[in-house]
């Protein structure tokens, strides 16, 4: 828990606020003290997701079913106003620690206990899902553990079944190690009951054998264990391994039903008491269902948590929730004694995991200040479960690091604040995504997307809105900035690998004679390179074309062609590992080991250094991104890159990400407000400004609106088999 700030509201609907209990990207929840005295965790929603469009009618609508839940294992809603100008939602509170603090501290429980467990969270299931709900978000932060049986809480992305989702379609929804296969693929349309029952089995299977079936680390690592390896059970005792690998299959409908596993757990000796309510011990508050020394340990952890000083009792003159149907606000709490439900910090977002509801909300109030800083929200439009996830990925925690660096000086004038959305690798839907970020008006700025076709689809949207739009690793050619004045392309387009090619052969390996090898299969935007090095030939030498077809593989035969002019270099214009390995080894075969240069996507995509053998010895490639840890004064990112994420390396555009998010920062600064006033000052502050950042100085040529030439251009070259990193043009100039 945490004490109020001066920017919290004293009131909500007839509740006193007490403390925050957490925040997240949807909002803040606070301990709060209801009519008569009786505590509640009230979720406060974030106004910027209340403005999207339909957010207050799904809201209430899943209010008024989660409302309607009456099981003894459940933590309902008891009152929630969606109309509001800040909707929110209140829920029981119960006084006692998670089912993932208790397995930190205590390890795996036991098999009975974990009997009883499944037992129970299986018969809150039920009733989830009898009331046409499903969870969506079943692990063990959000099952707390009291003495008379646990308590599924936590029903803020929970949805009606079949009904639209309250998130943005191909958000991955859940936490990454106890969400469904169909989940980590972003498949909204497939989620129901089957994926509440496959979280259960990683719950069960991670309480039962002390680990994740899926493993840790990175999300998307998790995510592609889900949807493509087997669960590891080890540690899991024998007995309810066949329970759990039917609960954790692929195929959602061959998992049992949640009264099944229900069922089975109490055909098993899971003794859930008369009526599934426990026995007497348990009944009575004793712990009985527990091992030795996790009652006492349970007690005291409930006893610390109410330990609160109370207001006075209020007169219930506001009465709470007119978006809770009459009766709803006032229903009772189960269970026993334990009436009160402890929240916890189960919003927050941990490091790696996957966006819930929108984004990633990082901000932090400033040390001995009179109150909050103001806060402008930077949105990061990306590819998270696409063919380009990887890249996507990268560019979302690279911006993250960003956000977290600059919340974290003691100088700055507002925080900042990372709204984040998929859209899949899907044009369609980055369309619509451009669509919701340019609605919501605290959004100033964003960055993105991944890809050429979905940035092809999404920024017309976003200059239509005069949102400003930066993007890293975007390389097409159909997008300019004199036609939309929103657009900051941090990158140099597919046209303009000629930039760090002559400065190759004119500083790095110089060459008189030039032979360019042209793959009439690549597109126009790569086949410009070979008018670039005719206009400005390397050391001012001279250049030789010699195309191949597109239909054909005729590169042996225009390396003879080539080799004739006797060429101290070769540079091929293409964008296909595959075609490059080929002239690589025409090349090669025919003994030539000058200089030999190609493209980015060559060296990024698969195939170029297997197949081309020793024949890729000693090949550069021109690049639009950096190697952190090789580049002059990105050695700190990548470190704090690989403690923060757990990785080996860094993947690229992370660093660029970072320092696309710091661009936006430094024009954001002296801006009061959001809407259309910022985001046109913005506009002209990036257009006009520099910024040092640690891949380059970002900064437009007056006028012209592209970057200064070389500032983006990087070069790597094969040495030893392996792709080293040579450095910036610029400083390969200098």
């Amino acid at each position: 828990m945490r004490e109020l700030t001066p920017a919290d509201p004293v009131r909500v609907g007839g509740y006193r606020l007490l403390r925050r209990l957490g925040e997240g990207g949807m909002g803040v929840v606070y301990l709060a003290s209801g009519p008569g005295g009786g505590l509640v965790a009230l979720k406060l929603i974030r106004a910027e997701h209340a403005d999207e469009a339909g957010f207050r009618r799904r809201f209430r609508r899943e209010a008024e079913l989660a409302a309607s839940l009456d099981g003894r294992w459940l933590a309902p809603v008891v009152a929630a106003d969606p109309q509001a100008p800040d909707p929110w939602l209140a829920t029981a509170y119960i006084p006692a620690p998670s089912l993932a603090e208790v397995l930190a501290s205590h390890g795996p429980l036991p098999p009975r206990t974990v009997r009883v467990l499944g037992a129970r969270l299986a018969e809150a299931l039920a009733g989830v899902h009898d009331a046409g709900l499903v969870h969506r978000d079943v692990k063990p932060g959000n099952v707390l553990i009291a003495l008379d049986g646990p308590r599924l809480i936590d029903f803020g992305i929970a949805r009606a079944a079949g009904a639209a989702q309250l998130t943005a379609t191909g958000v991955v929804v859940g936490s990454p190690g106890y969400l469904s296969p169909e989940q980590a693929r972003a498949r909204a349309g497939e989620i129901g009951p089957p994926s509440d029952v496959f979280s259960l089995g990683c719950v069960l299977a991670h309480a039962a054998g002390g680990r994740r079936p899926f493993g840790g680390g990175m999300a998307a690592g998790v995510l592609y264990r889900t949807v493509h390896e087997e669960p590891d059970l080890e540690g899991v005792p024998e007995p309810l391994v066949p329970l759990l690998r039917a609960c954790l299959d692929k195929d959602p409908r061959a998992r049992p039903d949640a009264r099944r596993v229900r069922a089975i757990l109490e055909e098993a000796g899971a003794d859930p008491g008369p009526g599934g309510g426990g026995g007497e011990a348990e009944a009575a508050g004793g712990g009985g269902w527990l091992p030795p020394g996790l009652p006492r340990l349970v007690a005291e952890r409930s006893a610390r948590a109410l330990d609160v000083r109370l207001p006075e009792p209020t007169e219930a003159g506001a009465a709470p929730g007119p978006g809770i149907p009459p009766g709803a606000a006032a229903k009772p709490v189960r269970g026993g004694g334990m009436s009160r439900r402890r929240l916890l910090t189960t919003v927050l977002a941990p490091a790696g995991a996957v966006v819930l509801g929108g984004g990633f909300l990082l901000t932090r109030d400033r040390p001995g200040a009179a109150g909050p800083l103001p806060r402008h929200t930077i949105g990061l439009h990306a590819d998270l479960s696409g063919p380009a996830a990887e890249e996507g990925r990268a560019q979302e925690n690279g911006a993250r690091l960003a956000v977290e660096e600059h919340n974290a000086r003691p100088g700055r004038t507002f925080d900042l604040a990372l709204l984040v959305r998929d859209d899949g690798g899907d044009a369609e839907r980055a369309a619509g995504i451009a669509g919701r970020f340019a609605a919501g008006q605290s959004v100033a700025a964003v960055i993105g997307p991944t890809t050429d076709g979905t940035a092809e689809a999404a920024v017309p949207v976003y200059d239509e809105a005069g949102l400003p739009v930066a993007a890293v690793s975007v390389a097409t050619t159909a997008l300019s900035s004199r036609e939309h004045d929103v657009y900051f392309p941090l990158r140099f387009d597919e046209a303009d690998h000629g930039t760090a090619v002559i400065v190759h052969l004119t500083h790095v390996e110089p060459s008189s004679r030039t032979a360019v090898i042209e793959d009439r299969a690549a597109p126009d935007g790569i086949r410009r390179l070979t008018g670039s090095l005719t206009h400005a030939p390397p050391s001012e030498g001279a250049v030789t074309l010699h195309p191949v077809p597109a239909d054909g593989d005729g590169f042996a035969a225009a390396v003879d062609e080539a080799l004739a002019q006797e060429p101290d270099a070769v540079v091929l214009a293409t964008d296909s590992p595959q075609r490059a390995a080929r002239c690589a080894r025409a090349l090669h075969e025919a003994g030539f080991s000058g200089p030999r240069v190609t493209t980015e996507r060559v060296m990024t995509g698969e195939g170029f250094l297997t197949e081309a053998g020793e024949a890729a010895e000693g090949w550069a490639f021109t690049a639009s991104f950096i190697d952190p840890d090789a580049h002059p004064g990105a050695q700190e990112f990548a470190s704090s890159y690989r403690e923060r994420f757990g990785t080996t390396g860094v993947p690229r555009y992370a660093a660029e990400a970072y320092d696309a998010l710091h661009f936006l920062a430094r024009g954001l600064d002296g801006r009061d407000a959001a809407g259309a006033e910022v985001r046109h000052a913005l506009r002209r502050s990036l257009w006009t400004g520099v910024h040092e950042g640690i891949t380059r100085t970002i900064e437009f040529l007056p006028g012209q609106r592209q970057l200064r030439p070389r500032a983006s251009h990087f070069l790597y070259r094969v040495e030893n088999g392996r792709v080293r990193f040579l450095g910036s043009a610029d400083a390969l100039m200098s």
